[in-house]
């Protein structure tokens, strides 16, 4: 009988709430002036010897971003070791930090086509005004 979740994606979940929570706690004790984040996901190799976490930050200023992202990629022996005293494993996956924009591009993409929407139908309200 086959497994519903392979080791890989049960240790992944593992991973990302304790991440999130180091990273909600220790980390913003540590780094304060690091603005909005949140895990929006994380990959472990087959080897379990890698973690992918994917941060997604709330924020436009691009250079804030790339300043956050920094302190994080120094911050990640921090954030391995803390991680390895809340997991119970052999050995703890190196951590490796990386932008995730894909909910501020959605955002933008429903913003874009609700703006359409409007358009639309402002112009259509135009046409049937004009056929009158």
């Amino acid at each position: 009988m086959a497994r519903e979740f392979s080791r890989t994606d049960r240790v992944g979940q593992q991973i990302h709430k304790e991440i999130a929570s180091i990273l909600q706690n220790e980390f913003k004790h540590r780094e304060p002036e690091v603005g909005m984040i949140t895990v929006s996901g994380v990959e472990v190799s087959r080897d379990l010897a890698h973690a992918k976490v994917f941060i997604t930050f709330y924020s436009d200023d691009q250079e804030k971003i790339a300043i956050d992202l920094a302190k994080l990629q120094d911050a990640k022996s921090f954030v391995r070791g803390i991680l390895g005293r809340r997991v119970r494993m052999r050995n703890v996956p190196a951590v490796h930090f990386f932008q995730d924009s894909s909910i501020v591009e959605g955002a933008r993409i429903s913003a874009l086509v609700n703006k359409a929407v409007a358009s639309d139908k402002a112009k259509s309200s135009n046409d049937d005004n004009d056929a009158e």
